[in-house]
């Protein structure tokens, strides 16, 4: 049985090669910053600039031009909060959808190409771990 640290070492280990490797298959169309961004606005809807920038685990000043960017592109848009006129929400728009997307698709098409090396069962186990990595990785109490 692994100690706690060894299993986090591993685990860590394998997560950032496993991060690396997709991250080779990006498009370069868009940052790494801004597909962040669009991910936590398709996922989550839309979010002021301050509940996004925390999601990011960022400061809102440091991703106004990102915001900027991508409005810029019509990838995003800003409109007002409807229980607070001084506020604003950031959205995702169809076209946003589209290029964050398009920027997921060769990584996909590796990880189903590399997972194909696989066995059924192996498959079905990283599937359960990439479930419980999602909820530690969300988990704003750890």
């Amino acid at each position: 049985m692994r100690t706690t640290d060894e299993a986090a070492k591993r685990i860590l280990a394998g997560v950032s090669l496993l991060a690396s490797r997709a991250r080779a298959e990006r498009t370069g169309a868009i940052t790494l910053v801004q597909t962040a961004v669009l991910r936590h606005l398709a996922r989550s809807g839309p979010l002021t600039p301050s509940e996004l920038a925390d999601r990011l685990k960022s400061q809102p000043q440091s991703l106004s031009r990102v915001f900027a960017a991508l409005e810029d592109q019509g990838w995003i848009r800003r409109r007002p909060a409807p229980d607070d006129g001084r506020q604003s929400l950031l959205e995702v728009t169809p076209a946003g959808v589209e290029v964050f997307a398009a920027e997921l698709r060769p990584r996909e098409r590796w990880l189903a190409g590399a997972l194909e090396q696989l066995t059924e069962a192996e498959r079905d186990f990283l599937v359960v771990a990439a479930g419980l990595l999602e909820r530690l990785a969300e988990d704003d109490d750890l």
